[in-house]
């Protein structure tokens, strides 16, 4: 890994540790929210094992996941589109891209998921396009984000979706999301106790 994105990593780990356990005091809207580093190396391991380059993301918050997304797929020219509707993130993330020196590979598209997606969806050139999906973002939505999603996800490719088992109070919503996905026969999908809880979903048609 080059020194440029481990560096930014190590110091993005430090504060979303801090964060968690509460040593410093951050108010709700600035919180970075990030997956885990065990997480982060996942996603670079599904990437790097599906040899993908149109990577799409939901939630980009301070940038993080991408840069983990980024760091496998950088060097086959890859492209991530990431999505965030809170301006003080983008700024911080797009600090950090610059930092990590990936920021010719990301386009960030600021402003409501649901929007973007139908706007994605519209263009035909995204038909089946994107061979991977990280959806991080508000669960009040997640049914509505995979849907409209999985019309652009390549056949073969792969959406992860974060927080399937942590926090608890997602838990409920996060089962009906699993259910929903179960009664899809164009995927196969499992849940993995990695951080927070992954779901893995495979697009077989």
């Amino acid at each position: 890994m080059k020194e440029c994105i481990s560096k930014v990593l190590d110091i993005l780990e430090k504060q979303s540790n801090l964060e968690k356990t509460r040593k410093v005091d951050v108010p709700q809207k600035d919180r970075m929210l990030a997956i885990t580093k065990e997480t982060g190396e996942l996603l670079n391991i599904i990437l790097r094992l599906r040899d993908a380059k149109n990577i799409l993301e939901i939630g980009t918050s301070t940038g993080y996941s991408t840069i983990w997304c980024a760091e496998a797929i950088y060097e086959r020219s890859g492209k991530i589109i990431t999505i965030e509707n809170n301006p003080g993130k983008i700024k911080r993330a797009s600090k950090n891209f610059q930092n990590a020196q990936i920021s010719d590979i990301i386009t960030i598209k600021e402003g409501n998921a649901i929007d973007i997606l139908n706007e994605l969806k519209i263009d035909e050139k995204n038909n089946e396009f994107f061979d991977f999906v990280l959806i991080d973002a508000d669960k009040e939505n997640i049914m509505q984000y995979f849907d409209l999603i999985l019309p652009m996800v390549t056949i073969g490719g792969i959406v992860v979706t974060d927080n399937m088992l942590y926090p608890e109070k997602y838990r409920e919503e996060m089962g009906k999301f699993s259910n929903h996905l179960k009664k899809n026969t164009s995927v196969r999908t499992t849940t993995v106790s990695i951080g927070n809880g992954e779901e893995i979903t495979f697009k077989i048609k």
